[in-house]
């Protein structure tokens, strides 16, 4: 695109329908519509009928994407394609072609923020058509800038070896803990480590663990503050197990079980992942994104879960069966292949406390995502790969701005979530924080009204803390 004036970027405010409430872009078939547009680019004069049509169409999924993010991020590592950092497996010769169309003009990424217009998108797919020709050395964010792309930046996934680059967080939660979660960690270890080791699993210990998160680790201020918060220590096998019980558990008490259906819960929840037991633990601890080989190595914990704790006399009978099933999607697809079956509901909870768990918990490879990020990540995922009556229940149990959550009001005021409000979701009591990440004394609800009516402040933004916080300081004060 040869032009010494900027594009016509105005857009004239539509009014739209609202969106579906099960809606989910499908970053396939987006990079699939940018690949096609770029061949439509090469093959026809600006204007043209079919250029037209399919800029529209991708300009449509990328303005509804952006409606609910501020970017739009998608990336192809190793072969599979990622939207906003969650990964959307699919084979196919279909998924292969394009991702080698894009490799061999050496990108990898395409971001999207608000704020793109559809006269950048169709400046960008010109850009691609040109790319492979054009001469080297120039920035490809010149180029963009040259091309008035100013919302729209591309990448390439250089290989590296990133054992040395690769971030080394605690293997465990660091600081004072909550005592009943403490007692739970030491004990989910110990059952971890015996199955490891061959020697078996001690149904009386199990037991003891979900009773302990039941009557206690769920009902706890400072304990759920450490589970819910970003948490800044690598999420071990067992750590994440514990975690991802006690959020089931509040799922299923949103949904009021009755105590059988929440012992069953608990239990599941606690073994799911007792499969990766058997995983090699230089793949469980890898710095980095995994290839094939591993991947499917990975995905065979599943299998493994379900067999060790069918051979467990004594477990509640769907314990097993959620091992199995909690990395398939409410819809049928996911993994381990069992046709179109849908899971069962527990699984599905385990699902949703999963997925959010391990986004929130660090990786040597990746920061941590921060709740309100997790959250968001999960809306998008109802009504595909999760339940969205389940996920509306974990948003409304957790909600965006969990107990413990590090936040920034609108006044610049640092604090702790301390309480949340059921009524007012966005405006939790915050503890401010201060010097050496101690408590300040006195708390601020930030669902104040002024005399009008207004606010008198917001939560701007969750923060990631940069060491530990004395959570049962925070909590116990509240």
């Amino acid at each position: 695109m040869t032009s010494s004036q900027p594009p016509n970027t105005s857009r004239t405010s539509v009014p739209h329908e609202a969106e579906p409430e099960q809606w989910t872009l499908d970053p396939v078939a987006l990079f699939r519509g940018f690949v096609s547009l770029r061949r439509l680019t090469g093959m026809y004069p600006a204007g043209h009928p079919a250029i037209v049509q399919k800029l529209a169409e991708i300009d449509d999924s990328v303005q509804r994407h952006l409606r609910h993010a501020p970017q739009l991020q998608l990336d192809i590592i190793h072969g599979d394609v990622h939207l906003d950092g969650v990964s959307f497996r699919q084979e196919g010769e279909t998924q292969e072609q394009i991702v080698r169309e894009l490799a061999d003009l050496g990108v990898n990424s395409i971001h999207i923020r608000r704020g793109a217009t559809r006269e950048e998108i169709g400046a960008l797919t010109e850009f691609l058509w040109q790319l492979k020709d054009a001469p080297a050395g120039e920035p490809m964010e010149v180029s963009l800038a040259k091309r008035y792309i100013h919302h729209i930046s591309l990448g390439r996934l250089v290989p590296l070896d990133t054992r040395w680059k690769a971030r080394e967080w605690p293997d465990a939660p660091t600081g004072p803990l909550d005592p009943a979660y403490a007692e739970s960690l030491a004990l989910t270890e110990r059952t971890f480590d015996d199955v490891s080791s061959g020697r078996g699993m001690n149904l009386m210990t199990v037991r003891e663990i979900v009773e302990l998160l039941i009557r206690k680790v769920a009902g706890s201020s400072a304990a759920l503050g450490q589970i819910l918060a970003v948490k800044l220590y690598e999420n071990l096998t067992y750590c994440h197990s514990v975690n991802v019980a006690t959020l089931s558990l509040l799922i299923g008490r949103q949904l009021g079980f009755d105590p059988a259906a929440t012992s069953a819960l608990g239990e599941a929840a606690l073994l799911h992942d007792i499969g990766k037991t058997r995983i090699p633990l230089d793949v469980l601890r890898k710095p980095g994104a995994l290839d094939k080989r591993e991947r499917k190595m990975m995905e065979m914990h599943t299998t493994y879960g379900a067999e060790i704790l069918v051979d467990v006399a004594g477990l509640k009978p769907l314990t097993p069966t959620v091992a199995l099933e909690h990395h398939r999607a409410f819809t049928g697809a996911g993994y381990p292949e069992l046709e179109e079956a849908v899971p069962h509901l527990m699984s599905q909870i385990v699902s949703v406390a999963d997925i959010y768990e391990a986004m929130t918990g660090a990786r040597s490879y990746q920061e941590p995502a921060t709740p309100e990020q997790a959250c968001l990540v999960l809306a998008r995922l109802a009504g595909t790969k999760l339940n969205t009556v389940l996920v509306k229940a974990f948003v409304n149990a957790v909600t965006f701005f969990p107990l413990g959550s590090v936040v920034r009001t609108d006044r610049d005021e640092i604090g702790v979530v301390v309480r949340t409000n059921p009524s007012e979701p966005l405006h939790p009591v915050i503890a401010l924080l201060g010097s050496e990440h101690r408590r300040v004394p006195g708390e601020i609800d930030t669902s104040r009204r002024d005399p009008s009516g207004a606010y008198e402040r917001h939560v701007a933004e969750s923060l990631r803390p940069s060491a530990p916080l004395d959570l049962i300081e925070f909590l116990a004060a509240s």
